[in-house]
């Protein structure tokens, strides 16, 4: 039961992370020439730990992937 919620966890994530970069990259295309540098270095930040977010929960998936595999294969 724990490996679902995990799952959702890591659903979750993915989705909370690639928003954020949808919305960091908005933010930076949107301002262009006119945002200062505090706005594009606080925007670029943000958007690599969206990035950074997104990874750890595919990792996260990926072995909740393996762990439920592993389970089914001892069943069988």
């Amino acid at each position: 039961m724990s490996d679902i919620s995990a799952m959702n966890s890591a659903m979750t994530g993915i989705q909370n992370g690639l928003s954020g970069m949808r919305k960091n990259a908005m933010e930076i295309a949107k301002m262009g020439p006119s945002m200062s540098t505090e706005q594009l270095t606080t925007s670029i930040v943000d958007l690599k730990s969206n990035e950074i977010q997104v990874q750890a929960s595919a990792k996260v998936l990926e072995t909740v992937d393996k762990t439920i595999g592993s389970l089914l294969d001892e069943k069988a």
